[in-house]
C-alpha cells in the first residue's frame, strides 16, 4: 500500500507541479499513438467496408488475415520490423531504427488489423440490412460506401478505441525498435518498464497512473461521441 500511495503523491506532483520528463514522455506517446491510430484509420476504414460489402475470391482469407492479426504479439511484429529497418536490414538505408517513426510502424502493424476486423463485421451486418434499400437509390461505389460508413459510424468510434488502446499501451515492439532512448523514443509504457528493472517503483506507479489516466480520459471522449452519434 506504501507503494501505491508514493505513486499516486508522484503522479499528482505531476499533475500539479509539473515534471519536466514525464512532460516529455507524455507528449511523445500521444504524439506517436496519434501518428499510428491516424495511419491506421486512414488504412483500415476504407479497407474495412471493402471487405465487408465486397464479394470476391479470396475474401475470406484476407478476412481470416485481418482476424487473425488482431492477435498479433507485438515481439513479434517488433522483430519483423526491427530486421528489416536494421542498418543491414532492406531499408536500413532509411535510417529509422531506434526512432519514434519506427515506433509508429510497428503500432500501425498492430492497430490497423483491429480496425479492419471490426469495421468489416459492421459493414457487413449492415449491408444485409440496407443493401436493397441503397441500391434503390442509384448510388455509385463511393456514395454506397459513404452512406455505409455514416450508418457504422458508431462502429468505427468503436474500432478507433480498440485501436487506440492498442497503440498506447503498447510495449513490446516499442522497445525492440525504438531502444527506449531517453529524450527521443521513451515512451509511458517502456519508461515504467524502465524504472521498475531499477526498483524505482514509486515512479514507475506515478507514470502508469499518467498512462491510466491519458487511456481513460480518451476512451471516455470517444465514448461520449458514439453515444452522441446513437442518438441520431
Amino acid at each position: 500500500m506504501e507503494l501505491i500511495w508514493e505513486g499516486l503523491k508522484g503522479a499528482f506532483k505531476f499533475l500539479f507541479h509539473g515534471d519536466p520528463e514525464i512532460r516529455e514522455i507524455t507528449l511523445l506517446s500521444l504524439r506517436i499513438a496519434a501518428w499510428a491510430i491516424g495511419i491506421s484509420s486512414a488504412i483500415g476504414l476504407p479497407l474495412g467496408i471493402a471487405l465487408g460489402v465486397s464479394t470476391f475470391r479470396g475474401r475470406d482469407f484476407l478476412l481470416t488475415l485481418a482476424n487473425t492479426g488482431m492477435g498479433l504479439p507485438p515481439t513479434v511484429v517488433g522483430l519483423w520490423v526491427a530486421i528489416v529497418l536494421w542498418r543491414t536490414g532492406p531499408l536500413g538505408g532509411l535510417k529509422l531504427i531506434y526512432t519514434p517513426t519506427a515506433i509508429i510502424i510497428a503500432e500501425v502493424i498492430l492497430t490497423v488489423p483491429i480496425i479492419i476486423a471490426l469495421v468489416a463485421a459492421a459493414a457487413s451486418d449492415k449491408k444485409a440490412k440496407l443493401h436493397d434499400f441503397f441500391l434503390s437509390l442509384g448510388l455509385n461505389p463511393l456514395q454506397y460506401m459513404w452512406l455505409l460508413l455514416r450508418e457504422i459510424r458508431s462502429s468505427v468510434l468503436t474500432a478507433i478505441i480498440a485501436g487506440f488502446g492498442r497503440a498506447i499501451s503498447e510495449v513490446g515492439a516499442a522497445m525492440m525498435v525504438g531502444g527506449n532512448i531517453a529524450g527521443e523514443t521513451r515512451t509511458l509504457t517502456t519508461a515504467i518498464v524502465l524504472e521498475v528493472s531499477k526498483g524505482e517503483f514509486d515512479r514507475a506507479l506515478a507514470i502508469s497512473f499518467v498512462l491510466l489516466a491519458i487511456s481513460f480520459s480518451i476512451t471516455a471522449f470517444i465514448t461520449h461521441l458514439q453515444y452522441q452519434q446513437n442518438l441520431k
